[in-house]
């Protein structure tokens, strides 16, 4: 039976919040992994309780999280140029995002750390370039949104080859693509060529990220136990539950749930605890996996010492209209564009991950 179309109105969007456990120390933890995985991130908030003041080693790291770069009015083919592609793509970590595209409405790009780029486009812009690419499995039954995958680093797409001629003619001639690009460029050590001096004839601004420190007072904290993510009634509280009220948190919602509030009647959860303090660093720009890992493993370090927190929080919010979300997963927006994930770091090393997307994406991995 179909739903009448003001009902579906009323329906809440689907979204999907994947919780698993581990410890930070195993040999087979995959918290690295699932870092890695998500490589578009415009947000990284971390939250630690009963925390005045942040130890030296943590303010480094943040100061660490490095620049990245705007280029404006980048074409795509230059993307697959071979002296971009050994510069770059093979000798560490290139991340590239096309910036301020919609992508339920506009082109967009992105290329992957792995040397896959990764074109969205509309049913127009498909056919204008010829390339082999699917329909987007967002776009409904009649398909108007194509996405289509190159692999860069593949041993057919070298300058010869009748792949990489066709490409180029597609994205150079017949339809050129062009952006305004954020880029990052992870070095593995290797000497060389920066993004800076590459692209010195493009209109190219090196940035930095925003960072900003804040101390939250009496803070109502949920009661949390590593071993229990379904939580105890009167014991403690579940994944679900934290993560709402760590939401309320990271937008400043009022958990008085106060009668005269018209803004929310949210209320953390029970059983909870008042900390006198609690430490609240977000950091804001085009922030890299690799940077992010050395963050989580400082956190981690941070119980290496008596501390008076039971547990801390790493919060990591992707682009909302980035063509990926996973790995290779396509990241549609709907209503929001959600994908992130939450570290809930425990005092002995234990973790919660929690990953989240809004409608048009897959389970994360």
């Amino acid at each position: 039976m179909s739903v009448p179309p003001l009902q579906r109105l009323r329906q809440a969007p689907r979204h999907l919040l994947v919780c698993e456990k581990g410890h930070a120390r195993h040999a087979r933890s995959r918290h690295a992994a699932h870092v890695r995985d998500h490589a578009y991130n415009c947000r990284v908030s971390f939250l630690i309780p009963e925390c005045g003041i942040l130890p030296e080693v943590l303010k480094s790291t943040i100061a660490d999280v490095g620049e990245y770069y705007l280029v404006r009015n980048l074409l795509v083919h230059e993307l697959i140029a071979h002296e971009f592609i050994d510069a770059f793509v093979k000798k560490g970590s290139c991340y590239a995002l096309s910036y301020n595209t919609k992508i339920d409405q506009d082109n967009t790009a992105a290329l992957l750390p792995n040397g896959k780029l990764i074109l969205s486009v509309d049913k127009d812009t498909y056919e204008e370039l010829g390339l082999q690419g699917r329909p987007s499995q967002y776009s409904g039954k009649k398909a108007m949104r194509y996405i289509i995958t190159i692999d860069l680093t593949d041993s057919g797409f070298h300058p010869d080859s009748k792949k990489h001629n066709r490409v180029l003619w597609a994205l150079k001639e017949k339809k050129p693509l062009g952006f305004d690009f954020l880029m990052a460029w992870h070095n593995t050590g290797a000497e060389g060529s920066t993004l800076m001096s590459y692209f010195s004839k493009n209109q190219i601004q090196a940035l930095k990220p925003k960072i900003t420190f804040s101390t939250l007072r009496d803070l109502q904290c949920p009661v949390l136990q590593s071993n229990e993510l379904q939580g105890k009634p009167e014991e403690s509280c579940s994944t679900e539950e934290l993560f709402e009220w760590l939401g309320a948190v990271l937008n400043q919602v009022s958990l008085d749930n106060k009668s005269s509030s018209f803004l929310s009647t949210y209320c953390c959860p029970q059983p909870s605890v008042i900390v006198e303090k609690a430490f609240l660093c977000t950091i804001t720009g085009f922030i890299i996996p690799e940077k992010i890992i050395q963050l989580l493993d400082q956190l981690c370090c941070y119980f290496g010492e008596p501390k008076l927190a039971y547990w801390l929080t790493l919060t990591v919010h992707g682009f909302a209209d980035s063509p990926v979300s996973w790995r290779e997963s396509e990241h549609g927006f709907h209503k929001g564009g959600e994908n992130l994930y939450n570290f809930v770091i425990f005092r002995n090393l234990d973790y919660w991950l929690q990953m989240a997307v809004g409608t048009n994406d897959d389970c994360p991995p």
